[in-house]
């Protein structure tokens, strides 16, 4: 038994570590211990509004698979994002670079919506483990805490990005939690 579990498991950390998705393409500008600072450019985003987890990414996960207008199936990207946007919180998949605002099929589902991450510095925390709210709270907490610190300006809410598939053991999870700021090269 503890044979098969141990293969069991190798077979998980290969097949999740093997599906190479597209990630949101940035530039690191600055790192330290804590964090580091990125440079993004204009995202193309599908988004919806979200009262618990299952049912934003079903939702998102729909239109991937085809649920809008050109019935376009999407190959899936990384990260995951949550964040809040006028007191409501909106879960986010990144579409892949191919497409631009004349190319991105529309949502079908009226709750679902093509939006954009605004280019700009972002600063980023990096950490393990499962993505639960408590887990990102307490990175939160950190990054914003030694954002001050270095008297660097917070300009939006704090989002919260997943990279990895929920069967990926937590301990080799990449999740983020990340600010947009006011950042001078």
């Amino acid at each position: 038994m503890k044979k098969i579990l141990s293969i069991a498991t190798l077979f998980l950390i290969i097949i999740s570590n093997a599906m190479a998705v597209e990630e949101a393409n940035y530039e690191i500008i600055k790192t330290n211990e804590i964090y580091e600072i990125r440079k993004y450019s204009d995202l193309i985003v599908v988004e919806t509004i979200t009262s618990n987890e299952n049912s934003g990414f079903r939702k998102l996960f729909n239109y991937i698979s085809g649920a809008n207008e050109k019935n376009q199936e999407i190959k899936m990207t990384a990260p995951v994002t949550q964040l809040t946007k006028n007191g409501n919180t909106f879960m986010q998949f990144y579409l892949p670079s191919k497409f631009n605002s004349e190319t991105v099929p529309n949502p079908s589902n009226a709750n679902v919506k093509i939006s954009k991450m605004d280019a700009g510095f972002y600063a980023v925390i990096k950490y393990s483990g499962r993505n639960s709210e408590r887990n990102f709270i307490k990175h939160r907490d950190i990054l914003e805490k030694e954002l001050k610190k270095n008297n660097i300006s917070i300009l939006s809410s704090a989002i919260k990005a997943g990279y990895n598939s929920p069967f990926t053991l937590p301990m080799l999870r990449r999740n983020e939690a990340m600010y947009k700021i006011d950042f001078k090269t």
